[in-house]
C-alpha cells in the first residue's frame, strides 16, 4: 500500500498567493490614507495656530489697524507659509472686521495653497 503524502497543490499554493497579495494591496492603500490625512491635519493645525497668532497679535497692538490688506511670508515648523491679513470696515465704524488665510507652500516655484482662513472683529476706539 503507498502512503499518500501530505503537500499543498499549486492550485493551493496559488490561491494562498492571491489571497496574501490583496491583504497586502489593502494594507498599502489604508497606510497611504493614514499619511495622507495625518499630513493634512498637521498642516491645519499649524496654520491655525499662525492665524490664531496673527490675530492675536493685532488685538494686543497700542492702535488698532487700519483697513487694509497685506501678506506676509513666514517660517514656522520646518515649512514656509504665507499670512494674509485683511482688514475691512463694517457697518458699525467702532468695530473692524479682520480675516486671516494662512496657505502654505508646498515647493520654492508655485503659489502657496490655502490651508486655514480665521475672521474676527477689533473694537476700534472712537476720538
Amino acid at each position: 500500500m503507498r502512503r499518500r503524502q501530505a503537500a499543498f497543490t499549486l492550485i493551493e499554493v496559488l490561491v494562498a498567493l492571491l489571497v496574501f497579495a490583496l491583504i497586502a494591496t489593502a494594507a498599502a492603500q489604508v497606510g497611504s490614507q493614514y499619511i495622507g490625512s495625518f499630513d493634512r491635519i498637521r498642516d491645519k493645525t499649524l496654520a491655525s495656530w499662525i492665524a490664531e497668532n496673527r490675530l492675536t497679535e493685532l488685538r494686543l497692538a497700542d492702535s488698532p489697524p487700519a483697513v487694509s490688506e497685506n501678506d506676509k511670508d513666514l517660517d514656522y515648523g520646518r515649512y514656509h507659509w504665507q499670512v494674509t491679513t485683511k482688514v475691512s470696515a463694517t457697518g458699525e465704524a467702532s468695530i473692524r472686521r479682520i480675516d486671516v488665510t494662512v496657505a502654505k507652500y508646498t515647493d520654492q516655484q508655485g503659489d502657496p495653497r490655502p490651508v486655514h482662513t480665521l475672521s474676527g472683529f477689533i473694537r476700534v476706539p472712537q476720538s
